[in-house]
């Protein structure tokens, strides 16, 4: 029988991931930064150069496919959750106003940054045949996203879920990953079809297609299914694997329009009917299983996908333009937003300091973006560190303009487990 290095990859991934995690949670960061930088730990730029022979015999080419397949079903499944979890919060209708500002700016300030510092990477990071415009596109949606889950996590943590800036920030976040998303699902198309303007209008008119057949049949026709066997909010086996088979479909359709899986997970939870229980049964089943098994392996072939030359020569400006566009963007973005809608200043900085939270969206982002050919490793790897480095700012941030409302709670007071 040959030997498969796959059992012993998951010992390897799953513990780094594990005690990168602890690491960054016991420093004040969610533990999910940890993870993100665990994948980095296990490519190239330390594992690899610390034990090269070990590193390619751990992570051999031969081997990678089963993992990519595991990674594949971790995002699909996670970006499934993310779907069901997008919702307005309550009260949402009465600060509206002020979110569709915050989540407009917020996205706009960003993008326009991210269009106006592509003139410099594109000559040297962009792939051999990716455009201009394409490339611009893609690097104004990758400076735009906001990691809605990660910051209602922060705001859990820190009892902030239900004051006004956290409100305000999760109804903003909402609205800005559905126009970062939208716009990201474009580009793709623009260049996914490999067909031009014509490929391009195909793609786009099946998205089309595909959000209204979603929402239009597929939404009502869950909501019976879910009304008639899981009245209680907890599915049964045959309505679980509905909803699985729901998600995979969907996601298998998005592939066949030239777009990522992940849209299409995303859009099939997004179309489910809101059912807090519901949501509460799909995280105990669907995302622990995602975020504690199948991520970490994302996060590791991620970390595979770096290299250290990103920070050779005019890396280092580079990584500080993009660092520069991101910060200023949404904080700015978010501030200005927030202000608008009649909030303090302090207020408005708290809510612009939460907008720029990445984290783990933003590794989808890029890796769509990297496996769509939009970007190269060297741009990949900038783009993660920003990631990660945005995501750690966010809590000081926060801590610095929201004052003692931006400390973290302890475990008794937000029940949340030690």
């Amino acid at each position: 029988m040959p030997h498969s290095p796959l059992l012993l990859q998951l010992v390897v991934i799953l513990a780094t991931a594990r005690l990168c995690g602890l690491l960054l949670r016991h420093l004040g960061q969610p533990p999910v930064i940890g993870e993100m930088a665990a994948g980095i730990v296990l490519g190239p730029i330390v594992l690899g150069s610390v034990f090269p022979q070990f590193h390619a015999t751990l992570f051999s080419a031969d081997s990678l496919p089963a993992l990519s397949s595991l990674s594949m079903l971790g995002l699909v499944l996670f970006m499934f959750i993310v779907g069901l979890e997008l919702r307005a919060p309550e009260g949402v209708r009465a600060q509206l106003r002020s979110a569709g500002w915050v989540g407009i700016l917020s996205v706009l300030a960003p993008m326009a940054l991210g269009i106006c510092i592509a003139p410099w990477l594109h000559p040297a990071m962009a792939p051999a045949g990716v455009g201009f415009w394409p490339f611009a596109l893609f690097m104004a949606a990758a400076m735009s996203i906001t990691a809605f889950p990660i910051m209602a996590r922060i705001l859990k943590e820190r009892g902030m879920t239900h004051t006004r800036i956290g409100q305000l920030s999760l109804s903003a976040a909402a609205i800005a990953d559905v126009f970062a998303w939208i716009m990201l699902a474009l580009v793709v198309a623009l260049i996914g079809s490999g067909e031009g303007f014509a490929g391009f209008a195909r793609t786009t008119l099946g998205l089309v297609v595909l959000c209204g057949v979603m929402f239009a049949a597929v939404r009502p026709l869950f909501a019976w299914l879910l009304r008639r066997h899981a009245a209680d909010g907890q599915p049964s086996g045959m309505v679980l694997a509905a909803l699985l088979v729901g998600v995979f479909a969907s996601a298998a359709t998005t592939q066949w329009l030239h777009l990522h899986p992940v849209f299409g997970a995303f859009l099939f939870g997004a179309c489910l009917p809101r059912d807090d229980r519901l949501l509460r049964a799909m995280i105990e089943r669907v995302e622990h299983l995602a975020i504690i098994v199948l991520m970490p392996i994302f996060f590791a072939l991620a970390g595979l996908n770096t290299t250290a030359d990103a920070f050779v020569g005019a890396g280092l400006g580079a990584l500080a333009l993009i660092m520069l566009a991101a910060v200023l963007g949404k904080v700015l973005g978010g501030a200005a937003g927030a202000r608008i809608g009649g909030f303090g200043w302090r207020d408005s900085f708290a809510v612009g300091s939460l907008m720029n939270a990445r984290a783990l969206m933003e590794l989808i982002v890029i890796k769509v973006g990297l496996d769509a050919g939009l970007i190269g490793q060297e741009l990949f790897t900038l783009l993660l560190v920003m990631a990660i480095a945005t995501t750690v700012m966010t809590g000081p941030l926060l801590t610095l303009f929201s004052g003692k409302r931006g400390q973290a709670a302890s475990p008794a007071q937000n029940g949340l487990p030690d």
